[in-house]
């Protein structure tokens, strides 16, 4: 069984008992886009449905049967490149998956692979960049990014553009699509935070507004634009959704946390259906 649900930019579509969040269009011809929902997952507990992770304490089979479950119903080529993200700016060669899951927080493509980024509440960020002086038919280069504030204000956006363009791509004409994060009603921070991300661009501050208990709510949509804007990226599609405010849909690390117990993860993935190098 499969359908479809609109969410703005953006619209829901099951099959084999899962549901994910795809953009309403293809960033570019050929590209894939999906962000996994809680829907459909045989993990229970603070985990419970589809937790993709495997460093929240959850059952190793159970985190495997939701991966295989996962290739399945978005019949991926291959194994996607699952990343060990420690909030920095590394970014991995996504083509090149090994068998430990590289210590990065983006990662790129330039061939079949499926890149994938682990969130609950952090904003996660793909790109589809096209080819410099490509022939036509040429399938653009693809990017992945873990954009929780520090990764954010350390530039992970802007490292993961910059191994792009490196390979050959074409900044100019790259589109960027922003998946579920925590919004900004539900993303308090302290002076810190806001302090961290002026001291590097001063137009940040757009982003940040003062609360009754005298912290900040923080807008990482608005952020990631800004940071995005200033690298160059005309294109930033998506954005708006919160993990936090749906607890149906979503998992959220601030909402359902606890002191010895973890959430589980969703997953961000961007790949090709076909590949003209």
């Amino acid at each position: 069984m499969s359908g479809a649900e609109t969410l703005g930019a953006g619209r829901f579509v099951t099959r084999d008992g899962l549901c994910w969040l795809e953009p309403a269009a293809p960033l570019m011809p050929g590209v894939r886009v999906a962000v996994t929902t809680r829907a459909g997952g045989v993990s229970v507990d603070s985990r419970e449905g589809l937790n993709l992770a495997s460093h929240v304490g959850d059952e190793p089979e159970w985190v495997e049967e939701n991966r295989r479950r996962l290739r399945q119903a978005l019949a991926l080529p291959v194994e996607p490149c699952w990343l060990q993200q420690v909030h920095g700016i590394a970014v991995a060669n996504g083509d090149e998956p090994g068998v430990m899951p590289p210590v990065a927080d983006a990662a790129t493509t330039l061939g079949n692979g499926v890149l994938a980024i682990l969130t609950a509440d952090c904003l996660p960020v793909v790109f589809a960049m096209p080819r410099r002086a490509a022939r036509p038919g040429a399938q653009p280069l693809l990017g992945a990014a873990h954009a929780g504030w520090r990764g954010l204000v350390g530039g992970v956006l802007e490292a993961t553009l910059a191994r792009l363009e490196a390979a050959g791509g074409d900044l100019a004409g790259t589109v960027a699509w922003m998946g579920p994060a925590i919004g900004p009603a539900a993303f308090e921070v302290g002076d810190e935070v806001r302090a961290a991300f002026v001291a590097v661009d001063s137009v940040a501050s757009a982003a940040f507004a003062r609360n009754e208990r005298g912290g900040w709510q923080a807008d990482l949509f608005l952020l990631a634009r800004q940071r995005l804007a200033r690298a160059g990226v005309a294109t930033v599609l998506g954005g708006g959704v919160c993990t936090a405010s749906d607890a149906t849909r979503w998992y959220s690390y601030r909402r359902d946390a606890r002191p010895g117990t973890d959430t589980g993860r969703l997953a961000t993935l961007v790949w090709r259906e076909r590949v003209t190098l």
